[in-house]
């Protein structure tokens, strides 16, 4: 199977870089699973886990709120406002931080927590 090469950056940091077999992540058109040899695309991210299939058999996944994907050349830029790997969120703050949002009628918040929440459950 060919790899793409992917690179998964916040505006504060790299998240993650690498080879990979698929990305799957959501934009503003629905969801989009990236492979080699895909066509070029550019697309608007919406908030929501992506998750990467590695060249070595593993999964990575990132709870992505906002930014950009862009493919190319077998190249996938995710250009993403906020973005963190499932490994480095505390499901048990992630929790008080969705009841928190709730009960405080905060959607943006709300659905952030939620995103964190799903990232952690795919890995």
């Amino acid at each position: 199977m060919a790899d793409l090469h992917v690179e998964l950056v916040a505006a504060d940091r790299n998240v993650w870089s690498g080879e990979a077999h698929l990305v799957v992540a959501r934009t503003s058109s629905g969801d989009i699973g990236i492979m080699a040899g895909h066509q070029p695309v550019l697309g608007v991210l919406e908030s929501g886990p992506v998750t990467i299939r590695t060249s070595d058999g593993g999964t990575v996944v990132a709870a992505v709120h906002g930014g950009f994907l862009s493919f190319a050349d077998n190249k996938l830029s995710l250009l993403a406002e906020v973005a963190e790997l499932a490994d480095e969120i505390d499901p048990q703050r992630a929790e008080r931080a969705l009841a928190r949002a709730k009960s405080e009628d905060d959607d943006a918040a709300e659905r952030r927590a939620d995103v964190r929440m799903r990232a952690v459950a795919a890995k």
